[in-house]
């Protein structure tokens, strides 16, 4: 991988100008993409397995008819006020989006990004239900803005210095890799997750008549790409409704179609009373959905708005995703399945290999790799998954971290089987490198 002076030279001037975020520990400054790869602006090429970290899911910089959408609503407007003045195209926008959840769903408000899709969620389960408290899970991410930090608890980097963060409990995510409560089987972790809710939570330290909303992820991606055990779900909602309390799903992550579902959480037979989206929903522009149950009502005027929900430009590009997405659902969804059983049967494969590799899990093109010491002792190797990254950026694979020592493989579902099989012999020659 050639990295030359001037990729040295934009990463010296981001670092004067620019605050610390999350950028990866290796040198990749973006130019331009398509489909199924990336290049750098020396003209390194890489496969893409991050999506630009679930974003791209129809491919790196969406497809042609998204981007011409984009390009039409620019000659016409840009920007409409949507919370003080209407405007056509997002309400056929938002017609179009709850035809895609289930029978009751109708009621939208857009924002502009996952975090502002929790906050809208925050305020309107505690408008709806007129409770102040709300209940996450260990190893949740739902934001970084102060509302969604609250719920937020997958590292303290996250969170220091930053509290308090008040109305809020945090409880055990059932980890069938890692129960936190040494259950024997999955199911025995998910009926004992339930138990501390209902025991800990609602029994010891929060009247369930103060409990607004349960917030959760149904696939938890900044927490390692953990998969809950399948009845989980089920018993949640069994939990909520004999309290009265809402279950709130962020599909920011594991939704549209990222798992071959549109909601990830239909996988597990189970529903929400509010969704939050975004990421892949606005095609590669910045947009954000909370839909709600239209039983719950109405916000009254004043509440609640934005300036830049509902933006024209990104409510085209999203729309023409939509379209092509509504267009194509069962080939689409032929594909996520084939192509994630391709991925796995590859990974298990590793996993049989390398004693390095811990576990794998995922559901469709949603999939982590969990790196280990040892696989007896299940200790975090977080410093060979971090090589493992290094060596695939040096050969030409974007790669995300998740969890402590979890690798995310999500690249754009519309990926090719020679470019997934590509990228996959890239990361196990890291693995095995690694391996020593």
């Amino acid at each position: 991988m050639r990295i030359g002076a001037k990729i040295k030279g934009v990463i010296d001037r981001d670092r004067r100008v620019i605050f610390t975020t999350t950028r990866e520990d290796f040198p990749f400054v973006v130019d331009h993409g398509a489909g199924d790869h990336v290049f750098d602006i020396e003209g390194n090429r890489f496969i893409d397995f991050g999506s630009f970290v679930s974003v791209y899911t129809l491919g790196v910089n969406a497809n042609a008819q998204i981007r011409n959408a984009a390009k039409r609503q620019i000659d016409r407007l840009t920007h409409a006020m949507f919370a003080d003045f209407r405007a056509e195209l997002p309400v056929r926008f938002a017609e179009k989006l709850v035809g895609m959840f289930p029978p009751g769903f109708g009621r939208v408000f857009f924002s502009n990004s996952g975090s502002e899709a929790i906050e809208d969620a925050i305020k309107l389960s505690k408008l709806f239900t007129e409770r102040p408290h709300l209940i996450a899970f260990y190893g949740a991410f739902h934001g970084r803005t102060m509302g969604a930090l609250g719920l937020t608890a997958s590292k303290t980097a996250h969170r220091a210095h930053f509290s308090p963060f008040p109305g809020v409990t945090h409880v055990p995510f059932p980890d069938p890799y890692r129960c936190p409560f040494n259950s024997g089987s999955p199911e025995e972790c998910a009926k004992d997750a339930i138990d501390y809710i209902e025991t800990n939570v609602l029994g010891k330290e929060v009247p369930p008549d103060e409990v607004a909303a349960i917030f959760f992820e149904p696939i938890q991606g900044e927490g390692g790409y953990i998969v809950p055990p399948a009845g989980f779900f089920r018993q949640l909602r069994k939990l909520a409704d004999r309290h009265g309390i809402l279950l709130v799903d962020d599909e920011i992550q594991a939704g549209y179609m990222r798992t071959g579902r549109f909601l990830a959480l239909d996988n597990f037979g189970a529903r929400a009373d509010i969704y939050a989206m975004a990421k892949s929903l606005g095609g590669g522009f910045p947009l954000a959905a909370t839909v709600a149950r239209r039983s719950l009502g109405d916000t009254p005027a004043g509440a609640h708005a934005g300036t830049f929900g509902g933006n024209l430009v990104a409510v085209a590009a999203a729309e023409a995703s939509l379209d092509y997405v509504r267009r194509n659902m069962r080939s689409l969804q032929s594909q996520v399945r084939r192509k994630g059983k391709r991925i796995m049967r590859r990974l298990r494969e590793m996993e049989g290999r390398y004693e390095l590799v811990g576990d794998v899990r995922g559901i469709g093109m949603m999939i982590g790799m969990e790196l280990v010491k040892s696989k007896e002792g299940k200790e975090y190797a977080v410093a060979e998954r971090d090589a493992v990254m290094k060596s695939c950026f040096n050969h030409g694979l974007i790669l995300l971290p998740a969890g402590r020592s979890a690798l995310r493989i999500i690249p754009p579902i519309t990926m090719s089987d020679s470019n997934i099989d590509k990228g996959l012999d890239i990361i196990e020659d890291a693995i095995r490198e690694a391996s020593g």
